[in-house]
């Protein structure tokens, strides 16, 4: 059986390329999926951009030290199985490559599978699960629902439930250590959709201000989310916090070093904490500050450790994280429309678009591999 993949070079990803996978027999333990559909979003890019500090690249290994295939968000189902628990026709939500179909070894676990491959065993768990649709405590509600409105409901999901649980996560960590006894949150990249989910999530604390930071093109639909207090652009982060006395977290999607040193610059050690989410802006050059604390990468896997030692609840903190979404997803149709694509070319165009910036906050783009 062949599958295309969309491969992604590793050291200039505006670069792709679609190659063809042999699959042979499957090994015992193991299953295919068929890749039904998948987002990409800047947070996709993301997972290229640190694909060698997080090793994002050693999910699906290409065997190629050149190009490597990105994990992305999305559904695919079992259309072959050498597990004896594993059946045939079952719909799984998880991380897959840019491809039509994938062979995994899994294991069974409470609401799915995970992958137990050589290549993920080192992942944390969330990387490695695959969570079956009629097991899966966050999947859209079939009950008396068409097959269109589903469809719409499973895109949605795809495009910002992982990129909401990391902002969720991010507010989660920020308020177990008090904000670092700032009142203001600035975020740059604020129309991004993680740096969105992280607003719905931040609006809900009283004491702080949240100042959303993104172009001049991008400041009439972020102000109409209603979750930023105030929304600025670039050139003018120097003034995002103008009270002298008022203290700033800095949660930074953009990963633009100039914009992050010029903020550092300004605020100097007004700046409490200052977290590096993602890298929206990857054709930036990297941040070296010289004023106010060092950056510090956020890792959503490892927050709830850190939140535990804050002496966070996090098993009721874990437990209020699935309605949050739901009522998430079911808003962000006000502010998100889903456009879909299908086929080799169109997955590689939507890379490239997303990649680009061309694709304005209020559009999420789902594709796949297989033809439209």
């Amino acid at each position: 059986m062949e599958s295309n993949v969309l491969e992604v070079n590793r050291t200039n990803i505006g670069e792709t390329r679609l190659v063809t996978d042999q699959l042979g027999d499957l090994a015992e333990g193991a299953v295919r999926f068929r890749i039904e559909r998948f987002s990409i979003t800047a947070n996709t890019t993301t997972y290229a951009e640190f694909g060698d500090m997080l090793d994002y690249w050693g999910f699906w290994p290409s065997g190629d030290d050149t190009f490597g295939r990105v994990p992305a968000m999305g559904w695919a189902s079992v259309v072959e199985s050498n597990h004896p628990d594993v059946q045939v026709g079952g719909r799984y939500y998880g991380w897959f490559p840019m491809a039509e179909c994938i062979d995994a070894t899994v294991a069974i676990t409470s609401t799915g599978l995970r992958d137990d491959g050589p290549n993920r065993v080192a992942h944390a768990p969330v990387y490695r699960t695959f969570e079956r649709t009629d097991l899966d405590p966050t999947h859209p509600s079939t009950a008396g629902v068409a097959a269109e409105a589903m469809e719409e409901a499973e895109d949605r999901h795809a495009l910002v439930r992982g990129l909401y649980l990391t902002g969720y996560l991010a507010d989660g960590f920020l308020d177990a250590n008090g904000w670092f006894g700032a009142d203001h949150a600035i975020v740059l990249s604020a129309s991004s959709k993680t740096a969105i989910g992280f607003a719905a999530c931040a609006a809900q604390h009283d004491g702080v201000h949240l100042v959303g930071v993104t172009s001049p093109g991008n400041v009439d639909a972020v102000r109409e989310l209603g979750w930023y207090h105030s929304v600025i652009t670039y050139d003018d982060v120097a003034n995002a916090v103008p009270d002298a006395e008022s203290r700033a977290v800095v949660v930074d999607m953009a990963g633009n070093g100039p914009v992050l040193e010029s903020l550092h610059d300004a605020l100097g050690d007004r700046i409490a904490y200052s977290m590096v989410v993602g890298r929206t802006h990857h054709d930036a050059p990297p941040a070296a500050p010289t004023s106010g604390p060092t950056p510090e990468m956020f890792f959503a896997p490892t927050a709830l450790v850190s939140m535990n030692e804050q002496g966070v609840d996090t098993e009721k903190f874990q437990a209020a994280m699935g309605p949050a979404l739901a009522a998430f997803i079911d808003g962000s149709s006000r502010w998100l429309a889903v456009e879909r694509s299908g086929g080799p070319d169109a997955a590689a165009d939507t890379w490239a678009d997303v990649l680009a910036g061309r694709v304005s906050p209020s559009v999420g783009r789902i594709t796949s591999l297989h033809s439209a």
